[in-house]
């Protein structure tokens, strides 16, 4: 398997290059929560309130919400109980892994479809303080499923290459 090492390294570094993409637009989305946030309860204490906060910061929630998702998931920081995998003996461990991958990789699929349907069907509707088509809204559920599905499936390759997932070094917080 010498050709897949090379095939393997390029999916990691598209890999960390979407990585390097989506932490600081999650950084920013928590930058602009907190301040917009700020500015409702700002406005309700010192004036009328703003009426466009709260429907901003319910979707800044939700974008933050599954782009940060997408993080814990190629960090393997999701809760996950491995200890009866861990003591398997090697080729059981990475079968049992690429099962493991498998199950995730073929939910992320189902979850593109459906959230890309539902992305459709809600279309007609308009949010009631902007008048921004929900389609945008609901576009974060297909994009971060597909994300995920595409570091499940780099996870299986490198299961399949290397036995056992790499695992990079713990990275600091944000």
């Amino acid at each position: 398997m010498a050709f897949a090492q090379p095939l393997l390294t390029l999916l990691q570094r598209i890999e960390r290059g979407l990585d390097a993409i989506i932490q600081p637009v999650v950084f920013a989305g928590m930058a602009a929560l907190i301040g917009v946030i700020t500015l409702q309860i700002v406005s309700r204490v010192l004036f009328s309130a703003v009426g466009w906060t709260e429907e901003v910061a319910r979707f800044l929630l939700v974008w933050i919400t599954f782009l940060a998702s997408t993080l814990a998931f190629q960090r393997g920081r999701h809760i996950a109980v491995t200890f009866a995998v861990d003591a398997l003996p090697l080729p059981l461990r990475k079968l049992a892994r690429l099962a493991a991958l498998a199950v995730v990789l073929a939910f992320m699929v189902a979850l593109i479809v459906i959230g890309y349907r539902y992305m459709q069907v809600q279309s007609f509707q308009k949010s009631a303080s902007l008048r921004l088509s929900m389609t945008y809204v609901y576009a974060v559920m297909p994009i971060s499923a597909a994300i995920m599905a595409w570091y499940a499936l780099v996870d299986m390759i490198d299961v399949l290459v290397n036995g056992e997932p790499t695992v990079s070094a713990p990275e600091e917080p944000l």
